[in-house]
């Protein structure tokens, strides 16, 4: 009889303890840079919704590790009459120090940076040819990204990094992203329009200095309230002191836990 109850205890718990304890999810980087592609971008300007459908195309590119996209959306149009709920004045900061180290004169939406370069070509670039121009270059830094969620919207993050041979200084860039968003906008210059989104950046963190030559991160990021964690994704730039990527790397976040 004790048997008996000992093993009903025992199955009455293990579901317990299987759900509460949610799966990590781990992507190490390879032996080359994938393309880092980011789009600037904004719910209040009437030309940004066919970038934002080109930028929705790399996801095919972006699950197979091959392009690392990341959308800022800016706040400088609100003013038009339609707040974007996604934008951050920090991406705003981000866009002009960007295009200014990679050479472009202005800033504008929508904007493409393609590897630090203004890249008004994207309208008639594929996926697969932009994935593939981007390929090949030697990394100069090796990453390795673990996630798991931390409790109510809340993820925790661990990240190792180190500088290859011959690589100087470098920093990180944390950015947690969002795909499959949409917002039915009621005002501003697309009035009427249900516009579409993804590799949305919802939080951006660093920048984390490489100590020695190495990082190691832990990291607790706050997701927004609105954010679904099964259709999130962390990405880590590392940059060397002119902001060049060394290393890049995404993780999507749908099956772990959460």
């Amino acid at each position: 009889m004790r048997a008996r109850l000992t093993f009903a205890l025992t199955m009455l718990i293990l579901p317990t303890l299987t759900s509460a304890t949610a799966p990590a999810c781990t992507a190490n980087s390879g032996s080359a840079i994938p393309a880092v592609v980011e789009l600037y971008t904004s719910e209040g300007c009437d030309s940004c919704p066919p970038a934002d459908r080109w930028f929705g195309s790399l996801k095919e590119q972006a699950a197979r590790g091959k392009v690392v996209p990341l959308a800022f959306h800016l706040d400088y149009w609100d003013y038009l009459g339609w707040k974007d709920r996604f934008a951050d004045p920090a991406f705003g900061a981000r866009q002009r120090e960007a295009a200014s180290r990679g050479g472009a004169n202005v800033v504008y939406t929508p904007q493409v940076l393609f590897e630090g370069r203004d890249f008004q070509q994207w309208r008639r670039t594929s996926p697969e040819k932009l994935s593939a121009s981007g390929l090949g270059k030697p990394a100069r830094a090796e990453l390795r990204v673990t996630a798991m969620p931390a409790g109510a919207q809340q993820l925790q993050v661990n990240i190792a990094g180190k500088t290859l041979q011959g690589a100087r200084a470098a920093e990180a860039y944390v950015a947690l992203f969002e795909n499959g968003l949409s917002s039915d906008v009621k005002a501003g210059e697309n009035k009427g329009v249900v516009l579409y989104h993804d590799f949305v950046v919802r939080r951006w963190l660093g920048p984390f200095a490489f100590n020695a030559g190495a990082l190691s991160l832990a990291q607790t990021i706050d997701l927004p309230a609105d954010a679904v964690f099964g259709r999130s994704g962390v990405a880590v730039i590392a940059v060397d002191e002119r902001g060049s990527a060394m290393q890049a790397l995404a993780l999507s976040l749908r099956d772990c836990g959460g």
